[in-house]
C-alpha cells in the first residue's frame, strides 16, 4: 500500500504545477519531492506525470489517480475534523477560481471577514476570464456565472443574475429614450461582436434584437466604461452596474424586457460527498452575503445577513466530462456574464 504522505505530495505537485512550488509549500526540497514521486510510481507500476524542464502534466492514468487521491485527502480532512470536533474550522489552502470582473468587484472585497474568521486558512485565488479545469488544475471551488447543463461536478446557486438595458442620462437627453425593442435600431448599441443577439423575456414572451453600433470589443469592462461614458446603450448585469443604476448615473431602459432569467451565479465544486470544511464555509459565506436579493440589487455597498440568504440550491450535475468544467454552459461562465457572448457581457 502506498505511503499516505506520497499521495499528499503527489496531489500538492499537481495543484502547484511544479515540484519546486510543491516543495516550498511542504517544506521539502525538490529532490525529495522527486524521489517520493518516483517511489509512488514504482509502487503503482505506472507513470503518473510527464516531466519536462519547464512543466509537468498528468498522464491518463495520473489524471484518474489524481481525482481519486483528491477525494481521499478530502475525506481524511473531514474525518480529522469530525474526531477533533473541528467541523466548523477551516485550515490549509483554499484554491478558488473566479471571473475577473465579478471576482474583483464582489469576491475580493469580502474576503477579509471570511479569512479573519478562519485564521488557519490560506486562500489562493485566480481571477481569469478563461474556463478552468477545476479538477485537473486542483481548484477547490470555482465561481461561475452561467446557465448550467450536464456535468459530473456539483453546483450551488449563490445568487440570481438580472441583466438590463441601460444608458446614461446625457446620452438619452441627446438621442431620445427607446420605448420599444424596435426603437433600439436608432441607437448606438455597444456589443462584443457583429453576430451578437440580445435575447429578452418580455410581456409578450421571448424576444430578440440584433444590436448595431460603432464599438465592438472582447472586453466586458470596455463595454462598461463605454456605456458609463455616454457612448451608447448596453445590456449589463446588475451586479456590474447596480451602484450606477441606484445613483442615477445609468438609467434602465425598457424595464419590461430583461435578459433571460435562467442564468445564475454558482459555486462549482468537484464532489458533494467529499466536501471539505474550507469549501463549505467559503460557499456559505458568499451565499449569506449575496442572497436571493443580492446587495447590488438594493444599491448597497455591502452584504446583509441571513434573512437574504440564497436557498441552498445544491444542484448535482449529471455525468459529463469528469476532467473539466461543466459542459454545455451557455455563455462564458468564466468571465461572469453567461449570455452566449464570447468574452463578456
Amino acid at each position: 500500500m502506498s505511503n499516505f504522505g506520497d499521495l499528499e505530495i503527489f496531489a500538492r505537485v499537481v495543484a502547484a504545477g511544479s515540484m519546486s512550488a510543491a516543495g516550498r509549500e511542504l517544506g521539502l526540497s525538490p529532490a525529495v519531492v522527486s524521489k517520493r514521486l518516483r517511489r509512488l510510481e514504482d509502487r503503482l507500476g505506472t507513470r503518473l506525470l510527464q516531466r519536462t524542464t519547464r512543466q509537468i502534466a498528468l498522464t491518463e492514468a495520473g489524471q484518474g489517480f489524481y481525482e481519486r487521491v483528491v477525494a481521499i485527502l478530502a475525506a481524511v480532512e473531514e474525518a480529522e475534523a469530525f474526531v477533533s470536533r473541528r467541523s466548523a474550522h477551516a485550515r490549509g489552502t483554499l484554491k478558488v477560481s473566479a471571473p475577473t470582473s465579478f471576482g474583483r468587484m464582489h469576491i475580493a472585497p469580502h474576503l477579509a471577514p471570511f479569512m479573519k474568521a478562519n485564521a488557519d486558512l490560506s486562500v489562493n485565488m485566480l481571477l481569469s476570464d478563461d474556463l478552468v479545469d477545476i479538477v485537473g488544475e486542483g481548484f477547490d471551488v470555482a465561481i461561475r456565472i452561467a446557465e448550467l447543463a450536464d456535468s459530473s461536478l456539483v453546483a450551488r446557486k449563490l445568487a440570481p443574475v438580472r441583466r438590463v438595458l441601460c444608458a446614461t442620462p446625457d446620452y438619452l437627453a441627446e438621442h431620445g429614450r427607446p420605448e420599444t425593442l424596435a426603437d433600439l435600431a436608432d441607437h448606438n448599441c455597444l456589443t462584443h461582436q457583429a453576430s451578437d443577439i440580445w435575447r429578452f423575456e418580455g410581456p409578450d414572451g421571448d424576444a430578440s434584437f440584433r444590436p448595431q453600433g460603432n464599438l465592438q470589443t472582447n472586453s466586458s469592462e470596455v463595454i462598461r466604461e463605454a456605456v458609463l461614458a455616454g457612448l451608447g446603450v448596453a445590456l449589463r448585469s446588475t451586479w456590474d452596474v447596480g451602484d450606477e443604476l441606484a445613483a442615477g448615473r445609468l438609467v434602465q431602459l425598457l424595464p419590461d424586457h430583461e435578459s433571460a432569467t435562467n442564468v445564475g451565479i454558482y459555486a462549482i465544486y468537484p464532489s458533494r460527498q467529499f466536501l471539505p470544511v474550507k469549501v463549505r464555509l467559503f460557499i456559505d459565506h458568499f451565499a449569506d452575503l449575496f442572497g436571493s436579493v443580492p446587495y447590488w440589487e438594493r444599491g448597497a455597498q455591502a452584504g446583509h445577513g441571513r434573512d437574504n440568504r440564497a436557498a441552498p440550491d445544491d444542484a448535482p450535475q449529471r455525468p459529463g466530462n469528469p476532467k473539466g468544467p461543466p459542459s454545455g454552459y451557455r455563455g462564458n461562465g468564466a468571465n461572469g456574464h453567461g449570455d452566449g457572448a464570447p468574452a463578456g457581457e
